[in-house]
């Protein structure tokens, strides 16, 4: 219909979001610790056509779903595609659409570094109507005044001779950034200030799909001459900061210490200073970042971003540690890349034990704190203490058994499933919620796999052996082997008197037993009902209906 937008929230959520589940209460309780009013598709005419008070349920169903509207409506402006695009399109259509938009407005007749990449696009003038093929400088008469020779051998006239329109496109998009997020500063109401978040946020990253626009080798404008230059920019400037911050900040010039940067990939640098305090970083690392900006070309700028104290450094993607950020005083948040705290393919056991381990490591400072809750945990796992709960793996179901070049274990439980009961079994594009369960020693783990609550119902034992071997075994070792040295860590943890179970348990399932029952629901609106009756409050007028089409049914 002209003016108006179907815009389905499920698509952000799948789109943006990567979440166990996506059910309507699994969702609402991820974000809103809520369970949320359930409205049944089939009653929402009937709720609308009624009186206030059907209309207000109807009306608190749909609340929630609005503000997710406001950044998708900044991000449309911002990049001028129609609301729909942003859920059905990629990142391409919104950088042809500035494009398009730029040449109009332009007199071109044809077709944590801060934003590190746009801003390497703009110094250098980086664009399809700049670049420069080889041997066209000479014949157009050009000095070496008038262009630059990129790091991986490419030419692109300067600013002096002619303005790109992709450095005009970003310096637009960075300059209305700024003045969004000054203005979210000083804004005091609420929903204004979603407003003005939800627009920064889009243009940022308008800003940084450019890059990744003209790198697209699939795509509509792909320029590799554009897109290699961008990155060989980017390498030089880190080996660049490492050079000048290790050669200033010495015990020769001073400091405390000698600093060592000891990780630098694509847009930031991470220094080892050697300083006694968070403040002490803090201040260390805006003058480094002031110093160091002064010696690259505007609008290039290194920003100090964070500190982080305590600091465990697994390796190069993998990390964790106490984020400062404004305050030395107080840490903003644990912060963790690479590290099983938030992966969906690992169970819940994983991602709580090893999260608790490393709040004890790094905010109590007691790792053997740390060591005797992992080796508890474990005890527990193998003598059939830990609810079953937190043993569910979840895996998306995204083709069929045949397409698969292997045997999955949530493919196989999946099809088993569809055997016992078609109308409750997983559909493609479902996540298949299972557990691993005993079986004949040697067995894969694709044959091992079950329902949870088919596992309740039928008592079936557990393979605690799998979890502790394939689930906890490795993520346990990589944080612990920095602290205790890699033969101590597997001696320590998975090894030793915890590691046998002497508890004789009768029960073999969890407490999640209490959930297993089956769940009443309206035979109108499909609701879940508290009592054991046929319809809802709201359906109980129109009884009579729905029993008279089951029983024609």
């Amino acid at each position: 219909m002209e003016g108006r937008v179907q815009f389905d929230l499920l698509q952000v959520l799948l789109r943006d979001y990567k979440l166990r589940s996506y059910t309507l209460n699994a969702v609402s309780f991820h974000f809103l610790q809520e369970q949320k009013e359930d409205v049944q598709h089939s009653i929402i005419t009937d709720l609308q056509n009624g009186n206030e008070q059907t209309r207000r349920r109807l009306a608190v169903y749909c609340l929630k779903d609005l503000m997710c509207v406001i950044n998708y409506m900044e991000m449309a402006r911002v990049t001028g595609v129609p609301l729909t695009y942003l859920l059905s399109r990629g990142q391409q259509i919104k950088v042809v659409s500035q494009l398009l938009r730029q040449v109009l407005q332009s007199s071109h007749c044809h077709a944590g570094f801060s934003s590190l990449y746009p801003s390497i696009m703009m110094a250098h003038n980086l664009c399809y109507t700049t670049l420069l093929q080889r041997g066209s400088a000479e014949k157009l008469g050009l000095s070496s005044e008038d262009f630059i020779k990129t790091p991986t051998g490419d030419m692109f006239v300067k600013s002096s001779v002619r303005k790109g329109l992709l450095p005009e496109i970003l310096e637009n998009l960075l300059s209305a950034r700024k003045r969004a997020k000054t203005e979210l500063k000083k804004e005091t109401d609420p929903f204004k200030k979603q407003v003005l978040d939800g627009r920064q946020l889009a243009l940022k990253i308008s800003a940084n799909s450019v890059y990744g626009f003209t790198g697209a080798q699939v795509g509509k404008l792909p320029c590799l001459e554009i897109s290699q230059s961008v990155t060989g920019f980017g390498r030089q400037m880190i080996e660049k900061t490492k050079q000048l911050v290790e050669s200033k900040y010495t015990i020769a010039n001073g400091y405390e210490a000698d600093a060592k940067v000891i990780y630098g990939d694509t847009d930031s640098v991470m220094v080892k200073l050697g300083v006694a305090t968070v403040r002490e970083a803090m201040d260390i690392g805006r003058e480094a970042a002031e110093w160091v900006s002064s010696h690259f070309t505007q609008p290039i700028k290194l920003e100090f971003e964070k500190v982080y104290f305590p600091y465990l450094l697994i390796n190069k993607k993998r990390y964790a540690g106490l984020y400062f950020s404004s305050s030395a005083d107080t840490h903003d948040k644990m912060d963790c890349k690479g590290i099983e705290t938030v992966r969906r393919d690992n169970c819940p056991l994983v991602a709580n034990l090893i999260n608790t381990c490393l709040q004890k490591i790094l905010i109590d400072r007691d790792p053997q704190g740390a060591v005797d809750h992992a080796k508890e945990v474990i005890s527990d796992l193998l003598c059939n203490r830990i609810d079953i709960s937190q043993l569910v793996i979840t895996k998306e179901l995204t083709r069929t058994a045949q397409e698969y070049a292997g045997k999955q274990a949530h493919v196989e439980l999946a099809e088993r499933m569809r055997k016992r009961d078609a109308g409750s079994a997983p559909n493609l594009g479902d996540r298949v919620p299972y557990v691993i369960i005993k079986a004949a020693k040697g067995a894969a783990a694709y044959m091992k796999s079950e329902d949870p609550i088919y596992v309740l119902e039928n008592n079936i034992p557990i393979d605690t052996q799998y979890y502790l071997d394939q689930q906890l075994a490795k993520p346990l070792l990589r944080i612990f082997e920095p602290i205790l040295g890699e033969t101590k860590a597997e001696s320590i943890l998975l090894k030793g008197d915890h590691t046998r179970c002497k508890t004789v348990l009768t029960s073999k399932v969890g407490g999640l037993m209490a959930f297993a029952q089956k769940r009443s629901t309206c035979i109108g609106c499909k609701a879940v009902l508290k009592t054991d009756v046929a319809v809802c409050d709201f359906c109980k007028k129109k009884e009579s209906n729905f029993t008279r089409r089951r029983f024609s049914t």
